[in-house]
């Protein structure tokens, strides 16, 4: 992962959120879809000890992960004090779930809790061009046959809307499953679309291939 575009990338997400974390429950439930599906997507395929999300914002999914799986260990991630903040309120008297304060790639930060399941959720279109080295660490960082699991934005026929999309830093342009698909045994590729079609999102999950 590049180092300078990795730095770069975590400062203009950590700017972005120093705002948007004061309203991001209130109104992202209106255009974040399929965040408890790609939940129950997994529980589908797996019982995991162990999950990671990167990204993991205010807690959202962390919450749900918790309400699923109550006997694994959860990892949440995110390069936003901001929103680590409104998650450790959220999430206090959870006792199986870890919150850290870091960008993805530092192999340090999940020490011997190797993750069955790595979650993206809805950051992933927000990385560019980061996003296939993160797929690429995901890949690294999970157990032997573990899972890494995706909903995001995924594509949009209207030129406005993926301007409007990109002035908030996210990428619409179908542009993650071929990057997963090269890395990782699909096993769910799903497209869904949202508001009458005036946009879709995904949601992915796939398998790590085995060394032969």
């Amino acid at each position: 992962m590049n180092v300078e575009n990795s730095i770069k990338q975590s400062q203009l997400i950590k700017n972005y959120y120093n705002f948007q974390s004061t309203i991001y429950d209130a109104t992202r439930w209106s255009f974040l879809f399929g965040r408890k599906l790609i939940i129950d997507k997994i529980e589908e395929v797996t019982s995991p000890k162990v999950v990671l999300e990167i990204g993991c914002g205010t807690g959202c999914n962390l919450k749900n992960l918790n309400k699923t799986f109550p006997n694994s260990t959860i990892l949440g991630l995110d390069v936003s004090k901001d929103m680590l903040n409104i998650a450790k309120k959220k999430l206090k008297d959870s006792t199986n779930i870890q919150l850290i304060d870091s960008a993805y790639g530092n192999s340090n930060v999940i020490n011997d809790n190797a993750p069955d399941v790595i979650l993206f959720s809805y950051m992933l279109t927000m990385v560019n061009p980061e996003f296939s080295a993160m797929i690429a660490q995901a890949y690294e960082d999970l157990k032997p046959g573990g899972y890494i699991a995706v909903v995001d934005f995924y594509n949009s026929r209207h030129t406005w809307f993926r301007n409007h999309m990109g002035n908030h830093h996210v990428r619409m342009e179908g542009h993650l499953t071929p990057v997963l698909r090269e890395k990782f045994e699909t096993i769910d590729h799903s497209v869904y679309k949202a508001y009458f079609g005036i946009w879709e999102y995904f949601t992915y999950i796939g398998k790590k291939k085995e060394l032969v």
